[in-house]
C-alpha cells in the first residue's frame, strides 16, 4: 500500500482510506467487521467515520473490528456534528465509546455546509472549544474539518485564525467543472501544509451513471491530486478488494490524461446535475436533524 504524510503532522497514512458510511449500508455487522479487516490487512491504514452515521452504528461496527490488536494498526478519524461547545463535546464521548478507543486520532468538524457554521462553531462556547480542550486532555490528537456544498464555505472556515491538520471536500472529474473545490480549495490547503482529504472520488456513485469513466479512473483521477488520503465507500468485499488494488498499483495520471478525463465528464458536469450533494438539500444530515448541531443525541 502506497503511503502519504498528512499534512504538517508529519504521520505516515495509506494513500486509500476507507469510508464508515457505507460499511453500515447493506452489509450486516460480521460482514462490516470483516471488510474493515481485510482493509487493514491489506495496508488501509486511515479508517473515516462519523457521529451520526446509521444512527451510530457505523462507529460501533468499527469499534468491535478494531479489538485483536486492529486499533493499533489504524488511523482512525472520526467527525462530530454539534457546534456548540456542549455537544460536540457529548458527541465526542458517544464516538470514543462506540469506537472503543481512549484517543481518536483525527476528529473532524461535519457538514460544515451553511455560510452561519463557521460562525456558530468559532463563537464564545462553540464546538472548536470543546475539540481544543479534548485534544489537551488526550482524546484526540488532531482537527480538521468536512463539508460537501460549496468551496465558498471552506474559505470562510480556512479564513479563521486556526491551525487545522486537515480539510475534508468533494474531489473528482465533475468537480473541476462546477463549484470547484479542486481549483479554490485544494491551492489553498497545499500553501499551507494541511492535509487534504478527498472524499465522493465517484461523486457518490453518479460518475458512473454517466457512462464516461470507470470506477478505476474515479479513483486514479483522485489520487493524481495533491491530496494526503482519497476516501472511498465500500458496500463489498470485492469494493474494498478495488481500493487496495487501487492504493497498491496507483501511478500519477499525466497532465493529458487528467485533462481528457475532464473533457469526457464536462458535459454531465453542467450545473451540478450528477452532485446533487452540492446543489440540493439531499445529503444534509444535519437540515434533516437540526437538533444534532445543538444537542448530542444518544
Amino acid at each position: 500500500m502506497q503511503m502519504r504524510t498528512l499534512g504538517q503532522t508529519g504521520e505516515q497514512v495509506s494513500v486509500v482510506g476507507l469510508g464508515g458510511f457505507h460499511l453500515a449500508k447493506r452489509a450486516t455487522e460480521a460482514e462490516s467487521i470483516r471488510m474493515i479487516r481485510t482493509a487493514v490487512d491489506g495496508g488501509i491504514t486511515f479508517l473515516d467515520n462519523s457521529w451520526d452515521y446509521h444512527q451510530g452504528e457505523s462507529e460501533r461496527r468499527m469499534g468491535a473490528a478494531l479489538r485483536d490488536g486492529y486499533r493499533q494498526r489504524a488511523f482512525l478519524m472520526t467527525k462530530l456534528d454539534g457546534q456548540t461547545k456542549q455537544a460536540a463535546a457529548e458527541q465526542l464521548e458517544q464516538s470514543l465509546r462506540r469506537l472503543q478507543t481512549d484517543c481518536i486520532d483525527l476528529v473532524q468538524m461535519h457538514e460544515i455546509i451553511r455560510p452561519q457554521d463557521p460562525e456558530r462553531i468559532f463563537a464564545e462556547g462553540g464546538a472548536i472549544e470543546a475539540l481544543i480542550e479534548a485534544k489537551q486532555a488526550g482524546k484526540l490528537r488532531y482537527i480538521g474539518f468536512t463539508g460537501h456544498k460549496s468551496p465558498a464555505i471552506h474559505e470562510l472556515m480556512l479564513q479563521r485564525p486556526f491551525a487545522w491538520d486537515t480539510v475534508q471536500m468533494p474531489l473528482n472529474c465533475l468537480d473541476h467543472h462546477f463549484d470547484s473545490f479542486e481549483r479554490r480549495v485544494l491551492p489553498l490547503l497545499n500553501q499551507r501544509g494541511i492535509g487534504g482529504l478527498a472524499m465522493k472520488p465517484l461523486a457518490g456513485g453518479r460518475l458512473l451513471e454517466t457512462g464516461t469513466v470507470t470506477a478505476g479512473e474515479c479513483l486514479r483521477y483522485a489520487l493524481s491530486l495533491p491530496v494526503s488520503v482519497v476516501i472511498t465507500g465500500c458496500e463489498t468485499e470485492a469494493q474494498v478488494q478495488q481500493a487496495l488494488q487501487a492504493g497498491r498499483e496507483h501511478t500519477p495520471l499525466t497532465g493529458d490524461s487528467m485533462a481528457e478525463l475532464r473533457r469526457r465528464t464536462a458535459p454531465a458536469a453542467a450545473g451540478g446535475a450528477f452532485e446533487s450533494y452540492k446543489t440540493t438539500e439531499e445529503h444534509d444530515g444535519t437540515k434533516r436533524n437540526p437538533r444534532w448541531l445543538t444537542t448530542a443525541v444518544a
